[in-house]
């Protein structure tokens, strides 16, 4: 039984007296064993509560509980720790003091849980620490309000284990950042649970899936062969692995019923919840496309340029021979043979530099000329040569030039100061051919040559590989004139 005593300040003298009569029955029934405590009730304070029977029933109350719970004196003693709390901090079963208590919590939760009791003196307070117990991580809601024990004043202290609520909204955050990284990933990301159904997909999927593939199997929605793995693995294979543990990395992938997107990288990693348990996996597919075409036309290129380079070697070792075999000296060998091949290079230098796409006529010239004409530009005329032609007329059209070239400064033009070149493109509509005709003339008397030398085989010969292509040279008395033919399939169509 319980009876509750009022602030008499304000009552009438009547009222009094029933207030008396109310407490002379309390005071007997204490007496008497029928009440076990006290209530007293002051709008300015609040109620306070007083047990009366040695505070058995209060402690009762406190093992009742499902919280744990403590009892504190105004010094901050512990006074009763109830069962729920022993268990929840793992502190002994018996002769539990504030010790205790304290060595459950490391400094920052001790430090909180003092500032806590401090301040609920004054009223009610809570706070949220984290722990350790029996090395699991626990969060607790500590809360401290006054209490009356008796004729002892302290404080109530209980603590609410709230670690799934922590864990689940930890969790759903996580939940939360996960959709946003997936969400903005450029590469195409699927969610897939531990029997391979995906539960999610970024908008980068739709390249690889046309259909929604949220609660169908991976292996079903995005059929996928693995070229590379000899048909050993395959994509449920994969994913077996990483809901396994295992991730997978790097592995090229086909998606032939794929809408856009065919060619991928795949990846697989684990999805874990806390720090073991894997509940599915994570799949990452990343475009080769770029990739594959990149590799397309660097085997191109490669086959190119092993074509190329076999019949640079061929041409070099032509040069070689035909050069050897013209020239009564070594000295003058290495000078003819030097120059051709200085020749070859710059042609394939200036198409180097272009990546061997197509090319102009004047680069050509000008790069074979230069080492000619540099102190004598003021003889050397050019007109229409930027009409672009492909690598195998510009390689042909460069020795031709420098043959010319060579024997304009020996024996033509180029070898007296009144000399003349004049270079000169032109086509007529009819033809299958593009004209380059070279003019000399100031130049000493031309005579036709007693016997035909290996530079007057390179321009005959250099661009006959074609029916339209080809030169004539005419030893003209005034000068040397020399008709250039570059067929027209090596012409370049602006």
């Amino acid at each position: 039984m319980a009876t509750e005593l009022s602030d008499y300040s304000e009552l009438g003298a009547e009222e009094l007296r029933r207030r008396l009569e109310e407490a002379e029955e309390t005071l007997r029934a204490i007496r008497e064993g029928e009440v076990d405590a006290l209530i007293v009730r002051n709008p300015r304070s609040g109620d306070e509560v007083f047990t009366l029977e040695g505070d058995a029933s209060y402690y009762a109350f406190m093992e009742a509980m499902d919280l744990g719970a403590a009892a504190f004196d105004e010094a901050n003693r512990l006074l009763y720790a109830n069962k729920a709390l022993r268990e929840l901090l793992r502190l002994p079963d018996d002769e539990v003091d504030a010790s205790h208590l304290s060595n459950a919590l490391d400094e920052e939760a001790r430090l909180r849980v003092s500032t806590l009791m401090r301040d609920a003196r004054i009223a009610k307070q809570n706070t949220e620490i984290q722990v350790s117990a029996g090395g699991e991580e626990l969060y607790l809601l500590v809360t401290a309000a006054p209490l009356h024990v008796g004729a002892v004043k302290g404080l109530a202290v209980t603590f609410t284990d709230i670690t799934a609520k922590v864990r689940a909204a930890a969790a759903e955050a996580s939940e939360r950042a996960a959709h946003s990284i997936i969400a903005s990933a450029n590469e195409a990301v699927v969610v897939c649970d531990a029997d391979g159904v995906i539960t999610h997909a970024n908008a980068a999927v739709s390249a690889i899936c046309a259909e929604n593939p949220i609660g169908r199997a991976f292996a079903d929605v995005i059929p996928l062969t693995l070229p590379e793995t000899t048909g050993l693995l395959q994509a449920r294979d994969i994913i077996a692995l990483a809901v396994a543990g295992t991730s997978v990395q790097g592995i090229e992938a086909l998606a032939p019923e794929a809408p856009r997107v065919r060619d991928l990288l795949l990846s697989a990693a684990p999805l874990r919840v806390g720090s073991d348990k894997v509940i599915g996996c994570v799949i990452t597919m990343v475009d080769l496309s770029q990739r594959k075409a990149a590799e397309k036309q660097q085997l191109l290129l490669m086959g190119e340029l092993d074509h190329r380079v076999k019949n640079t070697l061929a041409l070099v070792l032509s040069i070689s021979k035909r050069t050897s075999s013209t020239e009564d000296t070594v000295q003058g060998f290495q000078t003819a043979f030097s120059g051709r091949i200085q020749a070859l290079a710059a042609t394939h230098n200036l198409l180097a530099d272009r990546s061997w796409a197509s090319i102009s006529i004047a680069e050509v010239v000008n790069a074979e000329l230069d080492p000619f004409v540099t102190r004598a530009l003021s003889r050397l005329t050019v007109d229409g040569l930027d009409v672009q032609i492909m690598p195998r007329a510009a390689i042909a059209l460069g020795l031709v030039i420098h043959e010319l070239a060579t024997n304009a400064v020996k024996y033509g033009a180029l070898s007296r100061d009144t000399g003349h070149v004049e270079v000169v493109v032109g086509r007529k509509p009819e033809d299958a051919f593009l004209t380059v005709d070279w003019v000399e003339s100031g130049g000493p008397t031309v005579s036709q040559p007693t016997r035909r030398g290996f530079g007057q085989t390179v321009i005959t010969r250099s661009l006959q590989y074609s029916q339209n292509g080809g030169a004539e040279i005419d030893y003209h008395p005034q000068g040397v004139r020399c008709r250039i033919r570059i067929p027209e399939e090596d012409l370049v169509r602006g």
